[in-house]
């Protein structure tokens, strides 16, 4: 969030830290250690903003009604929110509902000694669309993982933009040391020298965290889409980002002489590749973009016809361009996010890898654009829920990585070491969403 307004007096940010996940006596999630971490981050990082800002660590409650009454003050703040809740996850078996499991819960009361997941959505659904981050770090128990198959996501409120990522139970065990999701987030608030989006933050903390194969990550590949035709009420507020870091760059490439269709949005084509390819509607002028009518497609649900619109400019750009230049592989990168769109990660995770691999040919190693498409394709990655294609594509995924020195290490080792967890056997059950 990056909020300044002029009628936003103060901000609020909420950490909340429910029950550990605990097997076999070994802590696989430490709220508190998380919680400690996220304290340690200035008010101004973690929302965004240079707002004066309330912070609030609520760690150990065992009472749900005084969580209630925190959620309730910081819904109340006419600023920007972020919350962070993180703990374990679990279900009343009678009710069939989920519940954020507090200090002391126990199976038996769950509904008496853990925080209904619905009181969360309450709390904020009268909130101002755009002012609302929810960041989870959750892991499920063996209560909670079905009812998140049966889901197939975790909603807490259409005023949020909800972040995360929920682990299966039986998960590889940890130290109850910070999390790898929370650590990413932390870590990339702290290198970059200018804060970067909320989504750019939760893709590369979600690329870089080692998750268990089947982990649930938030949002799912629908909500992405319906996110991202969202407008905001307020015209003085930012628009609403785009749900893939690399989705900016891909949609609006930077304009160079020569460009064809690639140029900035709204600006016409020029040169050889301002031809209407086959396929294109003949009410599209020969001269204009095309990528705001291909991104509406795309947003309306009508994604067949968008990734066919894409792929004609894209081979009619490698026609008049070159198969190698600058033009086409911006429509390979706009083909990728449109694959994503579409929850098509399989497509989505092969074309960032192919656009990547052009660009570190023609830019080198150390460019952003290279670093923002292998951002891309390990974000992609991280979403596929089947072993199959996260199998084919993970060891050109390690190699890319390997042949890139200057991103986090991290990246690398964790996407190594996820590669290897989905070739053993007896992996839990994905989330399909």
């Amino acid at each position: 969030m990056h909020f300044n307004g002029p009628g936003q007096q103060r901000g609020h940010v909420l950490l909340i830290a429910g029950d550990a996940a605990v097997r076999r006596r070994t802590v696989q999630l430490a709220p508190s250690a998380n919680l400690a971490a996220l304290a340690m981050v200035p008010a101004s990082a973690l929302l965004g903003s240079e707002l004066p800002t309330d912070t609030v660590c609520l760690d150990g409650a065992r009472d749900p009604n005084t969580v209630l009454a925190r959620l309730r003050t910081a819904a109340a703040t006419p600023g920007p929110l972020l919350l962070y809740l993180s703990g374990r996850l679990t279900a009343d078996r009678r009710g069939r509902r989920l519940h954020l499991a507090l200090a002391g819960t126990t199976q038996s009361a769950v509904r008496y000694t853990a925080l209904p997941w619905e009181w969360l959505g309450g709390e904020l659904r009268g909130r101002p669309a755009g002012l609302t981050t929810v960041l989870l770090d959750l892991a499920a128990d063996k209560d909670a993982w079905p009812l998140l198959q049966e889901y197939g996501s975790l909603p807490a409120s259409p005023c949020a933009e909800v972040y995360g990522v929920v682990c299966p139970p039986g998960f590889a065990t940890g130290n109850g040391a910070v999390s790898g999701y929370t650590r990413h987030w932390i870590d990339q608030l702290r290198r970059s020298p200018v804060r970067p989006a909320d989504v750019q933050l939760h893709a590369l903390a979600a690329g870089a965290a080692g998750l268990p194969p089947g982990a649930l990550v938030l949002p799912t590949a629908h909500e992405l889409g319906m996110r991202t035709g969202r407008q905001h009420p307020d015209p003085q507020q930012p628009h609403p980002q785009q749900p893939h870091p690399q989705g900016t760059q891909a949609w609006e490439g930077r304009r160079q002489e020569g460009d064809g269709p690639a140029g900035p949005a709204g600006t016409a084509p020029t040169g050889p590749a301002a031809a209407r390819p086959p396929g294109v509607p003949d009410g599209m002028p020969p001269g204009g973009d095309p990528r705001p009518h291909i991104h509406a497609l795309a947003t309306g649900g009508r994604h067949t016809e968008a990734a066919a619109l894409a792929r004609a400019w894209e081979e009619h750009v490698r026609h008049t361009c070159g198969f190698s230049s600058p033009q086409a592989i911006q429509w390979t990168e706009i083909r990728a996010d449109l694959a994503r769109m579409a929850g098509d990660f399989p497509l989505a995770t092969g074309l960032w890898i192919g656009a990547c691999r052009a660009r570190l040919v023609d830019q080198g190693a150390a460019a952003p654009e290279v670093h923002a498409a292998a951002a891309g394709a390990l974000y992609c990655w991280t979403q596929l829920k089947d072993r199959a294609p996260a199998v084919e594509s993970g060891p050109e995924l390690v190699a890319l990585l390997r042949a890139l020195p200057a991103l986090d290490p991290s990246h690398l080792r964790l996407t190594q070491a996820r590669l290897d967890a989905l070739r053993a056997p007896g992996l839990p059950r994905p989330v399909h969403t």
